[in-house]
């Protein structure tokens, strides 16, 4: 699914209209039988449409006909007087005066009150007030409607984005209406992805309302956010005839005294995720703690630098960090994978924490480098404020990743994945996973979709997906799902995926 900016969307609008010729008041019909499609009409059978002047108001009146044809009560109001409606707008509530259909006009106090109470005896209540073009603060009668809407209402549905949310950040202007559902078209707003706006939103389904595809790829920016069918195009399906040494070779650097959770967390979900052959290299004096939990991985010690320097060349992938400590020897263990290792590098936890200071390191590295730090992690690696990385996610990991050549996985919600030009949204995961040993399983996982020969960004991608979607499945039945739960769920869940 892609996503776009208020500006992409206008562009696509424009060309559509200006260029293919195809009518706007076409796209707004399209729109509004969308819209119809996903409203439960045998559950809701009276409802109230709140339109402002703009197409979004247009949408509103072209809903509000096809409800009146399939004879449901409906109240429509419009804010204001019908002078300054845009062209497809003034069409679509021409048609509705030509039908005989009384548009209750919202001016003064008194207004008001006759809103609410056609609200309080209504079913549903549909948002056609603001579209994603708007970037002013929502005040005077316009916040006052909102206000009655939002505390009113049994149940609210916006069309295209809730009325005084700002498209491109998520920010509320002024005020915004606190939507059940949000029907979008074409593209996913980018200002759904904020921490908050599943709030305001409710839930978010987008549509098609007949756009060509080759228009919407002519001006959309190459950011996506994913879902199963995209993960079960991406899963390669194995040969009848291979082997372990086909699905890769993967070394894990991870673990220390007091941390073997989280050597063991990592290496365990490569193993489940379907890596050949996996390897977890250690301190010494946890060696034989592991080596004790571990059926089908192997271990090795730091102190076998020959052996480690044999696994820099043999391995697919190589996964760092984990419980490692953030100390000197452990930064001294990442310079030599970055500087030495003949494969891509997973680096997680401590393998971050110490290129505090030192991030030119990333510069000199011989393999493609996927980082994969949580919003803590990456404010005290970029030195800047957890809430100015929250409030501007996409834009901080872009650069962050085309400035050091890297992959970079902000973790979160909707956690975002990109290598500085393709950006990832992965929807999956939950708060029943806010435990400790994620972040370790996460790596796991992307390390050994790497090990199987996924380019580097798709198995961050997917890794990312069925890690959260394994402790989504859960949830449904658990309380709190820890990491050790999503081991054993991912060989089902992956395969489930894979046959959809």
């Amino acid at each position: 699914m892609k996503i776009g900016t208020a500006e992409v969307s206008r562009k696509i609008d424009d060309y559509c209209i200006k260029e293919l010729k195809i009518p706007g008041i076409v796209l707004m019909e399209n729109a509004a039988i969308k819209v119809l499609q996903h409203i439960d009409l045998s559950r809701f059978n009276s409802f109230i449409v709140v339109c402002g002047k703009g197409n979004n108001g247009g949408d509103g009146f072209a809903v509000a006909r096809h409800l009146l044809s399939m004879k449901k009560k409906v109240d429509v109001f419009l804010i204001g007087e019908s002078e300054g409606m845009s062209d497809d707008c003034s069409i679509n509530y021409t048609i509705l005066n030509n039908m005989r259909i009384k548009v209750n006009k919202i001016n003064n106090l008194e207004d008001i009150n006759e809103l609410r109470e056609s609200i309080q005896t209504s079913d549903v209540t549909i948002d056609a007030i603001f579209g994603t073009g708007l970037k002013r603060k929502v005040e005077g009668i316009y916040a006052s409607v909102i206000s009655v809407i939002n505390e009113n209402s049994n149940y609210i549905v916006s069309i295209d984005i809730p009325s005084g949310l700002d498209s491109n950040n998520g920010n509320i202007l002024g005020n915004c209406i606190r939507a059940n559902k949000t029907i979008s078209f074409t593209l996913y707003k980018k200002g759904f992805l904020n921490y908050g706006s599943d709030k305001l939103t409710g839930d978010v389904i987008v549509e098609d309302i007949g756009i060509p595809e080759c228009i919407i790829n002519k001006f959309h920016k190459n950011e996506f956010i994913m879902d199963k069918s995209m993960i079960n195009k991406l899963i390669i399906k194995r040969d009848k005839y291979s082997h372990k040494g086909d699905y890769g070779r993967v070394l894990v650097m991870a673990g220390s005294k007091g941390y073997t959770g989280a050597a063991y967390i990592t290496t365990e979900a490569v193993v489940r995720s379907g890596a050949g052959l996996v390897t977890l290299c250690t301190f010494e004096d946890i060696i034989d703690i592991l080596s004790s939990k571990f059926i089908e991985a192997m271990t090795v010690s730091f102190n076998e630098e020959e052996r480690i320097k044999e696994l820099f060349h043999k391995s697919n992938s190589i996964a760092i960090g984990p419980g490692m400590g953030n100390n000197e020897k452990t930064f001294e263990i990442v310079q030599k994978a970055v500087l030495e290792a003949d494969c891509p590098l997973v680096i997680d936890a401590d393998g971050i924490n110490v290129l505090n200071n030192k991030l030119e390191l990333l510069k000199e590295k011989k393999e493609k480098v996927i980082l994969t730090p949580h919003l803590g992690e990456m404010s005290r690696l970029i030195n800047m404020p957890i809430d100015y990385i929250k409030e501007n996610r996409v834009e901080v990991a872009k650069k962050f990743a085309k400035e050091y050549d890297v992959i970079l996985i902000l973790k979160g919600y909707n956690t975002i994945i990109t290598d500085g030009n393709k950006v990832i949204i992965n929807p999956t995961g939950n708060s029943a996973m806010a435990s400790g040993g994620m972040g370790d399983c996460l790596t796991g996982i992307i390390t050994s979709f790497i090990a199987q020969g996924y380019e580097p960004i798709i198995a961050a991608a997917m890794g990312t997906f069925i890690h959260g979607y394994c402790g989504e499945r859960l949830s449904t039945n658990m309380f709190c799902v820890n990491a050790s739960h999503i081991l054993n769920e991912l060989p089902m869940a992956i395969k489930e995926i894979q046959n959809l």
